[in-house]
């Protein structure tokens, strides 16, 4: 809030835990501008307009795929930041090969990053608040990058 900035989310196998951190804190509408869970290809193409050839090469738990829904979701909402979350919460993998407790995370902004998380747990709820908590450490990581550039 003291900065000014904006920010909007795109996250998967968080199901919008990462967007109910931020809007928990008094004044969110200062800088939460929107989200979305984007789960399935038809939401990716509903919510964030993203095309079958906009990810064509793209495994959807990866980190370059990420990158994309986290600058995409920036662009789309005209934010300062974008954060996105792509994974496999469990208790089983997903159908890319990736097991449970596997989630690639990015920020898109004045400072970009993005990271691979493997927790090694075939627990969903801890996944899932793993991931989450692993995506606002990225935010904030970054936030504080983009002080120090």
């Amino acid at each position: 809030m003291a900065r000014r900035q904006t920010l909007a989310v795109a996250e998967s196998s968080t199901g919008g835990l990462i967007s109910a951190a931020l809007l928990s804190v008094p004044g969110a509408s200062a800088y939460y501008i929107g989200g979305a869970v984007v789960y399935t290809p038809r939401a990716r193409h509903r919510l964030l307009g993203l095309k079958r050839e906009d990810v064509r090469g793209l495994k959807s738990a990866s980190e370059p795929y990420a990158a994309l829904l986290a600058e995409t979701v920036r662009q789309r909402f005209s934010t300062v930041w974008g954060i996105a979350e792509t994974g496999a919460s469990g208790p089983t993998g997903n159908p890319y090969g990736d097991a449970a407790g596997h989630s690639c995370l990015a920020i898109a902004g004045p400072a970009s990053a993005v990271q691979t998380l493997e927790t090694g747990r075939m627990d969903r709820t801890e996944n899932m608040l793993a991931f989450a908590a692993a995506a606002l450490s990225l935010l904030q990581a970054s936030i504080l990058a983009s002080d120090a550039g």
